[in-house]
């Protein structure tokens, strides 16, 4: 056995050998000349603005809206092969892409027995019928892949009674209608959309008895009053008088089935008779149109001035009609709906690309691929702009020209129109993990309602990227303005800090980015070019969810030679570049010093002396928010300091993870028990009337009238301490690593 003791010998030589090379090699003191760390690349920016092509995000556009793709249909499938094609393609391909599926609960009108809405006489008989589908004034809404006009979960039934006017189907809108001495039990609300969510309607509507609720758009909120079909498309950008908005009618997102769980085999599902958020009675969406020949017939009280419209007359309460008018007195509205729920597979695609330095942190960019029906505006306006993005990308990488310093993850969700389902599944697959390593997540849904202006929602950190990124692309059109400098003239708003600069909206949850923001605390933003808020009262672009969303709607009227899809797709390029490659991470975590000031100065000014009168002091509140300016403000030196130097890759890591993981720390998943997903304590749904933080505002206008010492002042004051909490450790994130 003498040669174990030889090798033995010999191995214990070459550790030691090994070790000593080693702490030589760190011993040593490195050169001047040391390789610089990656960093963004100036030259390779230029370049991947430069091959942006509007002619391609137009053709990828024609592609994606020619035919109609409801989530989980035949074509949706087929997209999804399209993407993994392009993700896979040899020459302009990513390093990887794979779709997964989920088993997911969706809602869909019976093909053998369509909703349907009459007018039905005294003895029973069918007097008159409102349209079943849209006009088909193109070709492209009548082919047998356009669903009907339907309101998405909204049960099955039969409901039949005397018709009431309810405006925009409020709480308070019903209250007034009770104030009027108009009894509801058994009624059929007519609504139009806007002022709350397409499902509250139907809740609030149920809570006085309602039987069934009708849902229009009146031209009013959308056509800036036009309504005649020469004013309407394909004649103008307006809605034609038969559209109907069709949308899901869950009050939550994700999967009905599996809430805070993936929607995959192995996991538990609710019983369907369990299941919450569901419209609780019969509805149904209708053209306004339709909503005329019954709103201009109705009977009773004058409604006030702020619920009149654009239909022409001059809208009364109800209930029931008048006797003077095409229906006689004592007919009522019948309201059939024959909505079936279905399991069905619905799809994600993701495509990736590998980091070379810190492949672990990832910049996320996605859209949804699903529609109402053709969806050239939403969403698929977004997904030509994604392609394209993806295109450029993709070819520097196979060329060996580029490759990020942090990975990019680029998405497409599925099943979005029915509640943001393929994204959440993601987010809770995948929770721990993203919310460890996520560092934002862009979502470009509408990239263009219409082509005057950028406009951005977004949390405070990603200000700063997005503001660099504008200010050099040149903004479309005449002149040489820049995005910034033209986006400033229509959004803007007075900084303590940096004077009159862009205003960027919150994020509420209207897509995708509803899960990363709310559920995982993870910074993000929404991309749009958008409309000259000065020049139509349109509450959104007038064919919204209708098949009249075509893309010739987009070519004609929206963005003719697509200039402003081209802008959108620089303008998140340069922020995906510059997240995924800059050394330091462009977070601006002092940004959120300026909300943080503005919320506690609301809550000083409109809630101040009803606190002080219960004996609850804001003191805390003003403490933990000047610390939290401290520690931003202190962290944003050191950072300065760092770049002027040659910092350590590990010091200037572990300073991105404080600007990355900022926004998980006002995350606290039993703030708001009576919602879901909702956690992040600022930017949780706020329905109290003082622009401060949510919790806060919320609980103090429940307990507002009620006595010291009740339940709804001890949630004030819970309220209040969840706020201090959470700024106390966002205080604590900032602060130097090694400050325990």
């Amino acid at each position: 056995m003498q040669w174990t003791k030889v090798l033995g010998l010999g191995l214990g030589a070459a550790a030691l050998l090994g070790l000593g090379i080693i702490l030589g090699h760190f011993a040593i003191p490195k050169k001047a000349n040391s390789p610089a760390p990656q960093d963004l690349d100036l030259a390779i920016l230029e370049t991947v603005m430069g091959q942006l092509d509007a002619h391609r995000i137009r053709e990828n556009l024609r592609e994606l809206s020619r035919e109609p793709h409801l989530a989980s249909s035949p074509r949706d499938e087929d997209l999804v092969q399209l993407l993994l094609q392009r993700w896979k393609d040899p020459g302009s391909g990513l390093d990887s892409a794979e779709a997964s599926t989920y088993e997911v609960l969706l809602s869909f009108p019976s093909q053998e027995q369509p909703n349907v809405v009459d007018v039905v006489g005294p003895t029973g008989d069918i007097i008159h019928s409102c349209h079943r589908t849209e006009e088909n004034v193109t070709g492209e809404q009548g082919g047998p892949d356009v669903v009907q006009p339907y309101a998405a979960y909204a049960p099955s039934g039969t409901p039949q009674g005397l018709l009431v006017y309810a405006n925009q189907g409020a709480e308070e809108d019903f209250k007034e209608l009770q104030t009027q001495g108009i009894k509801l039990e058994g009624t059929i609300a007519l609504t139009r959309y806007g002022g709350v969510g397409r499902g509250a309607k139907a809740v609030n509507a149920a809570k006085h008895g309602v039987a069934g609720v009708l849902v229009y758009t009146d031209p009013a909120d959308i056509n800036d009053g036009l309504s005649s079909p020469n004013e309407t498309f394909p004649n103008s950008w307006y809605l034609p008088p038969s559209g109907v908005e069709r949308g899901s009618y869950y009050e939550y997102f994700g999967d009905p089935l599996t809430p805070y769980l993936p929607a995959v085999p192995s996991s538990f599902r609710v019983d369907l008779a369990n299941v919450s958020g569901f419209p609780p009675i019969p509805t149904q969406p209708i053209g306004f149109q339709d909503a005329r020949d019954l709103l201009c017939n109705l009977n009773g009280t004058l409604a006030p001035a702020t619920w009149q419209g654009a239909l022409g007359c001059r809208y009364r309460l109800g209930p029931g009609f008048r006797p003077d008018g095409d229906f006689p007195a004592d007919s009522q509205v019948s309201v059939s709906v024959y909505n079936r729920l279905e399991l069905r597979n619905s799809s994600n695609v993701l495509g990736i690309i590998r980091g070379a330095v810190e492949p672990d942190r990832y910049v996320l960019y996605g859209n949804h691929r699903d529609s109402w029906v053709h969806g050239a505006v939403d969403p698929s306006s977004g997904t030509a702009v994604l392609l394209e993005l993806s295109r450029v990308l993709g070819t520097l990488l196979k060329k060996g020209t580029w490759r990020p310093r942090r990975s990019i993850v680029f998405a497409s969700w599925g099943a979005e129109e029915f509640g943001l389902i393929g994204s959440t599944e993601f987010t809770e697959e995948f929770f721990n993990k993203l919310q460890e390593r996520t560092v934002a997540y862009i979502n470009v849904d509408i990239s263009v309602f219409a082509n005057a202006t950028l406009r951005v929602q977004g949390t405070p950190p990603v200000q700063s990227v997005v503001f660099s990124a504008t200010k050099e692309i040149r903004s479309p059109g005449p002149g040489d303005l820049s995005i910034y400098d033209n986006w400033i003239r229509y959004f803007n708003r007075s900084s303590p800090v940096y004077g009159l600069v862009p205003s960027l909206g919150s994020l509420g949850a209207g897509s995708d980015y509803a899960p990363f923001i709310h559920f995982l605390g993870i910074s993000s933003m929404d991309i749009a070019y958008t409309y000259d808020r000065s020049k139509t009262s349109a509450r959104i672009y007038p064919t919204y969810h209708t098949a009249f969303d075509t893309f010739d709607y987009m070519d004609k009227f929206l963005d003719p030679g697509f200039s402003s899809h081209q802008a959108v797709a620089r303008t998140a390029g340069s922020v995906i570049l510059r997240l995924s490659d800059s050394f330091f991470l462009p977070l601006k975590v002092s940004d959120y010093s300026e909300t943080l000031r503005s919320f506690l100065q609301a809550a000083e000014q409109d809630l101040g002396a009803l606190l002080e009168q219960h004996s609850i002091s804001l003191g805390p509140l003003v403490t933990a928010v000047e610390k939290f300016e401290a520690e931003a403000s202190a962290l944003g030196q050191r950072i300065s300091t760092l770049q002027k130097g040659s910092p350590d890759p590990l010091q200037v890591r572990m300073l991105n993870d404080q600007l990355m993981l900022l926004e998980r720390t006002f995350l606290n998943p039993r703030a708001f028990p009576e919602e879901r997903y909702y956690s992040h304590v600022l930017w949780a749904p706020r329905t109290g009337s003082v622009a401060t933080f949510p919790g806060l505002s919320n609980a103090c206008s429940r307990a507002r009238d009620t006595a010291s010492g009740s339940e709804a002042w001890a949630e004030v004051q819970r309220q209040l301490s969840i706020v201090v909490t959470a700024l106390e450790g966002a205080a604590a994130t900032l602060r130097p690593v090694a400050d325990l």
